[in-house]
C-alpha cells in the first residue's frame, strides 16, 4: 500500500518538478542572454584572443551560476575578473601606468582598429576600468568593487588610460 501512496504523490509532483526545472533553465537562459555580450566584450578586450574569451565567459557563467541561483550582474562581472586572473596572464588587478605625458595634438579622425590596438597596449588593471567605465557606463564604485581596489585607484587608473590612450593614439 506505501509504495502506492508514494506513486501517486510522486505522480502528482511530477508536473511541479518539471515546472520548476522549466523555471530555472528559462531563468538561467535570461541572464546569460542578458550579460553574455558585455562578459564577452570584456572577456575578448582582456584577452584579445577570440577562442581563450570564449572559454573565460564560459566559465565565467559557469561560476556564476554555482554561487548563485539567481545571479545578478555584479555576481558575474566578480566571476569574470575571477576566471581572467585565474585563466590568463593578466596578473593582480593593481593600477600599473606610469605616468603619461600630456599630448595635446591628437588626430581627429582614428580609426577603430587604431583605438582598439592603442586600448590592448594598456596595463591591464587600466585596460579593465577603461572598458568597464568608458565602454560599459559603470560607475567607480561597481568597478572598485568588482576589481578590488579603491574609487581613488578607479578614478586614477581611469585618467592615466585616457592619457595613455591619447599618447599612443597621437603616434
Amino acid at each position: 500500500m506505501s509504495s502506492r501512496v508514494d506513486g501517486i504523490q510522486l505522480a502528482a509532483f511530477l508536473p511541479i518538478i518539471r515546472h520548476a526545472e522549466q523555471a530555472s533553465v528559462d531563468h538561467y537562459r535570461d541572464v546569460f542572454e542578458g550579460n553574455r555580450h558585455r562578459v564577452y566584450s570584456l572577456s575578448y578586450y582582456m584577452t584579445d584572443n577570440e577562442l581563450t574569451a570564449e572559454d573565460v565567459m564560459t566559465a565565467t557563467f559557469c561560476r556564476a551560476f554555482a554561487a548563485s541561483h539567481k545571479p545578478d550582474a555584479e555576481t558575474i562581472d566578480r566571476a569574470l575578473v575571477t576566471e581572467l586572473r585565474e585563466l590568463t596572464p593578466i596578473g593582480n588587478l593593481t593600477v600599473q601606468c606610469q605616468p603619461a605625458t600630456q599630448v595635446n595634438q591628437v588626430r581627429r579622425n582614428t580609426r577603430r582598429a587604431d583605438l582598439e590596438r592603442a586600448v590592448m597596449q594598456l596595463p591591464a588593471t587600466e585596460r579593465l576600468i577603461f572598458l568597464m567605465h568608458d565602454v560599459e557606463n559603470y560607475d567607480h564604485a561597481r568597478i572598485a568593487r568588482t576589481i578590488g581596489i579603491t574609487e581613488m585607484e578607479s578614478k586614477a587608473g581611469l585618467f592615466q588610460a585616457r592619457l595613455k590612450l591619447r599618447e599612443l593614439l597621437a603616434n
